[in-house]
């Protein structure tokens, strides 16, 4: 059976909002979570941080000045906490029985430039071949240092990952040699890209330059959720547009059964390929 793969990002892509406002970062003393952001957003231009490697600090930084280093059992309730669009929970088993009922293996994963700990520590978190996210190093349980840093351009590497199946962060080796692109098991053309924002842009525009398909999700509360999808949209770095529902009979739904159907005719059509010459 042939692979395809659907590849999320995290943050207002399966949840509600991103992943540290839920319980962490309120657990800091913090009424609203825009301001640890501002925070992070300043010491990026007084010190030009990457802005990924910046909140890692100063979450870290925070923790530590209130007495409370961050360890990594600390990030079970944060997970846990995590409030999933509607459907998402049921999402995966029922794409994986369409998906193998039209002969494909559906794949699920994570690119993510939120915290790998966290997502690990949800209720999905087993529903994913492979989580690439942030994470910690951690000496004696407490963290010391960022060990990950995903940010807005270093994900598109894992897709490249996922389409060689050099899945390990720390193969690089294999990741770098030539393979054609008729042997590669996850051809770009059975990977989707689901995201939410223009954060994602580099890796909703590989995809869909390769022949595969980008979905703009968003909150249909949220009007600048709606502005930057219909921006994505108009931009050509995204196929589709749709709102961040996945329960049964969704809009979301219909279109991934969809696309599903067409990566299956696609398939058939290259199994016959040179049959009748």
């Amino acid at each position: 059976m042939k692979k395809a793969a659907i590849l999320y990002d995290f943050d207002k892509t399966l949840c509600t909002k991103d992943m540290q406002e839920y319980s962490l970062i309120p657990s800091l003393g913090y009424e609203s979570p825009g301001v640890f952001w501002d925070e992070v957003t300043e010491l990026c231009a007084r010190y030009r941080m990457d802005s990924i490697s910046a909140y890692l600090y100063h979450l870290q930084k925070k923790f530590a000045e209130a007495g409370n280093p961050l360890r990594k059992d600390m990030f079970w309730k944060p997970g846990h906490e995590i409030e999933l669009y509607p459907g998402v929970k049921t999402w995966f088993r029922r794409i994986n029985d369409y998906g193998r009922r039209h002969g494909l293996l559906i794949e699920h994963y994570i690119i993510s430039s939120g915290m790998a700990e966290i997502i690990e520590n949800s209720e999905i978190a087993d529903e994913f071949k492979k989580i690439y996210a942030c994470r910690y190093y951690y000496e004696d349980g407490i963290a010391v240092w960022p060990a990950q840093v995903v940010n807005y351009t270093t994900k598109t590497q894992y897709i490249f990952r996922i389409n060689k199946q050099v899945l390990d962060e720390n193969d690089d080796a294999s990741l770098n040699e030539y393979v054609a692109p008729s042997k590669r098991p996850v051809p770009f053309t059975r990977m989707v890209y689901v995201a939410d924002g223009i954060t994602d842009v580099p890796c909703m525009r590989l995809v869909k330059e390769y022949g595969g398909q980008s979905i703009a999700v968003y909150n249909k509360a949220s009007e600048k959720a709606v502005n930057t999808a219909k921006k994505l949209i108009k931009d050509g770095r995204a196929n589709f547009m749709v709102q961040a529902d996945y329960s049964e009979n969704s809009d979301m739904e219909k279109l991934m059964k969809r696309i599903i159907d067409h990566m299956s005719a696609d398939s058939a059509l290259e199994d016959m390929e040179g049959i009748y010459r």
